[in-house]
């Protein structure tokens, strides 16, 4: 397994909303590190995030370079919160890498966000 550390930024926008989703949102991000480029992607949020119970759904492709391999990714994210004890799932999407990409895996960890905005994440490749 190797161990990789990123930060990214994101841009959230309202989306034209869609049936069974509380909110739809486009997504854009700016990754620096060890994954270096830009996504982008949607998601779809349900619930009552200031209650404390709200999930999300997320889809997003990365371009850039992983590592020093160039190429794209899928990035798929579920987030879930019950009673305002958040869980996440965020993980390379199998088969989505082009490139020098093609056959990567995965797993990402988000190890905390600055007070600007920022997100740090760990990615462990299998």
């Amino acid at each position: 397994m190797t161990i990789l550390e990123a930060t990214f930024t994101v841009d959230l926008r309202p989306g034209q909303q869609l049936p069974a989703a509380g909110g739809r949102f486009d997504l854009s991000k700016t990754w620096t590190g060890q994954l270096e480029g830009t996504s982008t992607g949607v998601m779809l949020t349900a619930g009552d995030p200031a209650s404390g119970d709200a999930g999300y759904i997320a889809m997003e492709q990365f371009h850039g370079v992983l590592d020093g391999r160039r190429g794209t990714l899928t990035l798929q994210q579920l987030g879930t919160m019950a009673g305002g004890d958040p869980t996440l799932e965020y993980v390379i999407a199998p088969g989505s890498g082009t490139e020098e990409l093609a056959g990567v895996t995965g797993t990402l960890t988000i190890a905390g966000i600055d007070d600007d905005g920022t997100h740090h994440v760990t990615l462990d490749l299998a």
